[in-house]
């Protein structure tokens, strides 16, 4: 399998659309099933070895807890309870509509209590449109998603690497149902005012936050791209170097993002390394603003300073 193969946006963009749908569809009813974590941390998806989960999620009624897996090798949605039991249905030649109606079905016949509280799309064009009326959306295209997973695989363990050379506090490397992205956070300890935000926002950047990330192009940024951002923003940031130089700052919503074009990162020799690069550059710039200082910094994972100066105590 090719590290990063092709997925230019305009290639699946209907099947994009309609996959994202499902997604918020699944990740609402994960938003009510599951017990509140700092950051909403409970939210997003997590990878398994054959597509995206929900993770366990409930009890409901009492009974046992339950898992909701897109599985992106056959193609199909499963809703399982801890006790075995288990619905499923394909996720190809449905609308949204269909899919939201399959999946209550599903939630019915495991007796499973949950629903989402706002069964309408979050922050799309068609925020107006419960998902039960969307029948629009309905592309999927088997060999396009198969290559979004394989692109989103293949980034989550370079994100976990990236993650693995700071021992703060760090998010789980996650699956963002809300915005289509897969990214992880690293945080400092200091509490952040935020006078204007409303109660989404506040929980989710309550402490000063260097993200980083990869999405897979939208109407802002037509193509996929890994990406950096520092909240909040120090002054001067945009000013700092990038590396590699095909790295640049884009102003987004007041403040900036460090962007890599994938393929730009496909074209280098070393794509790996190249995005590692490209984020350890972002994170610096970032740090360096807002005096986060380097002691929570530990390369290849290794936290005590004496077992760092072995002779290859970076190697297994």
């Amino acid at each position: 399998m090719e590290l990063f193969p092709p997925l230019p946006l305009e290639s699946w963009r209907d099947t994009k659309e309609t996959l994202h749908r499902f997604a918020q569809v699944i990740g609402k009813i994960r938003l009510a099933g599951s017990a509140r974590r700092n950051h909403w941390w409970n939210v997003p998806f997590h990878l398994t070895g054959r597509g995206i989960t929900t993770r366990p999620t409930g009890p409901t009624r009492g009974g046992d807890a339950f898992t909701i897996d897109f599985d992106f090798t056959d193609h199909r949605l499963y809703v399982r309870t801890l006790d075995g039991a288990e619905d499923s249905f394909p996720l190809a030649g449905r609308s949204v509509g269909d899919f939201y109606r399959d999946t209550l079905r599903a939630l019915v016949h495991l007796d499973i209590d949950v629903l989402p509280e706002h069964p309408y799309p979050y922050d799309l064009p068609d925020a107006h449109r419960p998902f039960a009326d969307d029948h629009e959306h309905r592309s999927y295209d088997p060999a396009a998603v198969t290559t979004y997973w394989h692109v989103l695989s293949q980034v989550a363990l370079l994100l976990e690497e990236y993650a693995a050379g700071y021992s703060g506090k760090t998010s789980p490397v996650h699956h963002f149902w809300h915005t289509f992205d897969l990214a992880v956070t690293r945080f400092s300890d200091r509490e952040i005012d935020q006078p204007a935000a409303d109660s989404v926002t506040r929980e989710a950047y309550s402490r000063e936050v260097i993200s980083a990330g990869f999405w897979f192009g939208d109407d802002n940024v037509p193509a996929p791209a890994f990406y950096s951002y520092t909240a909040p923003e120090p002054p001067g940031l945009d000013a700092r170097p990038l590396r590699p130089d095909t790295a640049r700052w884009s102003p987004n919503r007041g403040s900036h993002l460090a962007l890599l074009m994938y393929d730009e990162a496909r074209a280098a020799a070393d794509p790996w390394n190249t995005v590692l690069e490209f984020l350890d550059s972002a994170y610096r710039a970032g740090a360096d603003l807002a005096g986060w200082g380097r002691t929570r910094e530990c390369p290849g994972g290794i936290t005590d300073s004496e077992l760092r100066t072995l002779p290859g105590a970076d190697r297994r």
